[in-house]
């Protein structure tokens, strides 16, 4: 018999947060599946943004293990080996925190490439994913500031995938959007799902949308001090 592959993003007995003597989360675990979307639910101050820091090695636990294909993490945010750093696109809940104000929206989407070394892809690939996420005309021309959020949150859907990532991490990215944004920006990150094989942990606080966007839902509403197993 063969042998179950390994997840594509494991947290296990992840316990995080911003003061060691309060956490916000305690041994908390999820796992997602190559290809597989789940979305985490709960309310705000339960820890779902912490926990998908984590997992997109931008916050390093006080306790627990992050595995990404089976690997463990060996490192968070620029320690991180390059190899991790880029199987994990990330899209924020707040465009305008997580966007350069300087950069272009070209630019921008083109950022991870040019930090990578890649910068002879970037034409192209910046060119495939505006019109995937529908930034025509000028827009690849203009800064934040001259862009309305959901532009601007385009552009970052458009960066976080630039890259091809193997684990997307969603962070309440359609909080601020208009419902046909969100609607865009769902099926731009289910495409590319179904055609990479990605698997996607999306969060957020909408249960109608979680559930009609992925394949499972799992809830972070239990306070600090806690266990809550494993995901199924």
């Amino acid at each position: 018999m063969t042998a179950a592959p390994h997840p594509a993003l494991e947290l296990r007995d992840i316990t995080a947060g911003y003061e060691r003597r309060a956490p916000v989360l305690r041994e908390i675990s999820l796992s997602v599946r190559e290809g597989e979307a789940v979305g985490l639910l709960g309310p705000s101050g339960c820890g779902k943004s912490t926990l998908a820091k984590v997992a997109a090695l931008l916050h390093r636990p006080y306790a627990g293990t992050v595995r990404l294909g089976g690997d463990p993490a060996r490192g968070w945010r620029h320690r991180a080996p390059r190899a991790q750093r880029t199987a994990v696109g990330v899209v924020f809940q707040q465009p305008r925190l997580a966007a350069d104000p300087r950069l272009t929206l070209a630019a921008l989407i083109a950022e991870p490439l040019r930090a990578t070394g890649r910068r002879a892809e970037a034409a192209q690939r910046v060119a495939e994913l505006a019109d995937a996420v529908g930034l025509g005309g000028d827009l690849l021309g203009r800064r934040p500031h001259e862009v309305s959020d959901g532009q601007l949150q385009r552009a970052c859907a458009a960066r976080a995938l630039v890259l091809r990532p193997r684990v997307l991490v969603c962070d309440e990215m359609t909080a601020m959007l208009d419902a046909s944004t969100t609607a865009a920006l769902v099926a731009v990150v289910e495409d590319y799902r179904k055609r990479s094989g990605a698997a996607l942990l999306a969060v957020g606080h909408d249960r109608t949308l979680l559930e009609r966007w992925c394949d499972r839902t799992v809830e972070l509403d239990r306070p600090a001090g806690t266990r809550a197993g494993t995901a199924p």
